[in-house]
């Protein structure tokens, strides 16, 4: 039940929660499966219905809804997801939304039509993958924003970078204009940041890619990163120290991407997408040495 967008996100009811799928007509939409915490790959629940339906046509996310991130607030729970419009120049438009749930996580409601977080002057093309944690009296949020599009065969491609916005609610953004992740070659994408903090160090997990023949060229293909940082601002990257691969045959073999770190009694998770962006499944792995 992977998605291709690899949205997830979790919650303290009945074990682990992971979000993200696709409709017959290849819309992501936020339904979820809860699994078991000591053992993830015991499926406890499937959830037979979206939590959170498409937005109204015309609308920021009418052909698209990705989970990406869930923040405990208030009693309440605070969905942020991407959005995704269909393009006529480059395929598709994404931007930041906010969905809230009253119910445990079951269903979400809009606060209100429109994005969090779309283009503007710092961020011209769009924005994507939110990480939002409550964090020093703010609201902290990294996302990956696009720079740019590269052309192949006659196709755009988008380049994208992960960067920082800070909150007072959770509702209004304030964006800072310099990356957080620094590109490593030509043509690298970055993006899907998962942020934890341990003993006053902000640790970042995300997934990068080349932007040539990416979906069939291994050495193009999705790779999980790793960086930390002093203030969740400048970041030091440190892939080599990222403790997975690419197993050598199956269905993480060619890519994997879109990573989420959770811990549970006292052990780091990670839940992540295999081959084709997630159509052929999601998985996951126990860190053995933090080191």
């Amino acid at each position: 039940m992977g998605s291709r967008d690899g949205s997830r996100s979790k919650t303290q009811t009945s074990g682990l929660r992971i979000f993200g799928t696709r409709d017959v007509h290849n819309r992501t939409v936020a339904a979820f499966i809860e699994v078991e915490a000591d053992d993830p790959a015991n499926v406890l629940y499937v959830h037979d219905r979206p939590a959170l339906s498409l937005g109204k046509p015309g609308s920021f996310d009418d052909s698209g809804v990705s989970p990406s991130c869930l923040v405990n607030h208030h009693g309440k729970k605070y969905l942020y997801y991407t959005g995704w419009n269909r393009g006529v120049t480059s395929p598709y438009r994404n931007s930041i939304g906010l969905a809230i749930s009253e119910d445990g996580g079951r269903t979400f409601e809009r606060p209100f039509e429109g994005p969090v977080l779309d283009r503007n002057h710092i961020d011209p093309y769009f924005c994507m993958t939110p990480f939002v944690m409550i964090d020093e009296g703010k609201w902290k949020l990294w996302y990956g924003a696009t720079t740019g599009f590269v052309m192949e065969q006659e196709k755009p491609y988008p380049v994208y970078q992960i960067k920082y916005a800070e909150s007072d609610n959770g509702f209004e953004w304030i964006r800072r204009s310099d990356a957080c992740i620094e590109y490593k070659f030509p043509g690298e994408a970055n993006a899907r940041p998962c942020v934890i903090k341990e003993n006053g160090i902000y640790r970042m997990w995300y997934c990068f890619r080349g932007s040539v023949k990416f979906r069939t060229d291994k050495n193009q293909s999705y790779r999980i990163g790793y960086a930390d940082s002093p203030d969740g601002l400048r970041w030091l990257r440190k892939d080599e120290m990222v403790g997975i691969e690419r197993s050598e045959q199956g269905w993480d073999s060619a890519m994997i991407e879109y990573p989420f770190v959770y811990e549970h009694r006292g052990e780091k998770y990670m839940l992540y997408n295999g081959n084709g962006f997630g159509e052929r499944g999601f998985g996951y792995a126990v860190l053995v040495d933090d080191r």
